[in-house]
């Protein structure tokens, strides 16, 4: 149990929940441009506190380095390789995964017309879907995806302060609620648990393919952000604190 507890933590500290593929960031290799700003340019949302600025632009250069001599150059070769229909199945896959995430959380905020949807999404992709592979939900029975649900925004829906930001190795943009927001979403993701039990080796490889495929179909989009700001760091850090907010305020 001590085992399982701490690979738990590694993988969503680590890692990260992909389906917090929000703001620009290096370590995502996506980025939101109907939300790019420039420093201290915020639209009316409270900057996010940085006191670990000197550690946090380290680790941003070494995700940066990361992405353009590792995780580009592969997600560009894999996307050569696998069918944009493919990848686009594979992206359902995953989402279909954290359904459970999404499912709690909308629950935890009261929003229960949401998680009946996504319950229901979950139900008839897994089955009808091929274990999600397919959105039978929203092709043939018109249930759209609701607005994604975690437990950041959870805490933040209870008012819970962002705490300050965290840019770390691998997973890039955090803040100190949403990190912990990932620890507790990590916990009720089923299939980390079957994972875990054969080997925690596949956990790994499953979140490398998550993270390759979601790059090979967003390419560019990082390279956009850099070129146009003045402070890539800084700009990074704006866009992820003001899209948290504003999914928190949806």
């Amino acid at each position: 149990m001590k085992r399982t507890f701490v690979i738990l933590i590694v993988v969503a500290v680590i890692l990260g929940l992909s389906q917090k593929s929000y703001a620009s960031d290096p370590a995502q290799g996506t980025s939101i441009k109907s939300e790019k700003t420039e420093p201290g340019e915020e639209g009316g949302v409270p900057p996010i506190s940085d006191p670990l600025q000197k550690y946090n632009r380290a680790f941003f250069k070494f995700n940066d380095k990361l992405y353009f001599w590792a995780l580009k150059p592969v997600a560009r070769g894999y996307g050569k390789v696998v069918p944009l229909r493919a990848r686009l199945s594979v992206q359902n896959f995953f989402e279909n995964v954290y359904a459970p995430v999404r499912i709690a959380n909308c629950s935890f905020q009261c929003e229960f017309k949401e998680a009946s949807i996504e319950l229901s999404r979950f139900g008839v992709n897994t089955t009808l879907g091929i274990a999600g592979f397919f959105d039978p939900a929203k092709n043939w029975l018109h249930l759209n995806p609701p607005d994604k649900e975690d437990f950041g925004q959870t805490l933040g829906f209870y008012s819970q302060g962002s705490g300050f930001y965290l840019n770390l190795p691998f997973a890039g943009s955090t803040s100190l609620r949403d990190g912990i927001g990932s620890l507790v979403d990590m916990c009720i993701v089923p299939s980390i648990y079957v994972l875990i039990h054969y080997s925690s080796y596949y956990i790994t490889a499953a979140k490398v393919l998550e993270a390759v495929n979601r790059t090979s179909l967003h390419l560019g989009e990082y390279e956009e952000l850099k070129r146009a700001a003045l402070d890539p760091y800084l700009s990074v850090r704006d866009a992820y604190n003001q899209h948290r907010e504003h999914l928190i305020k949806k």
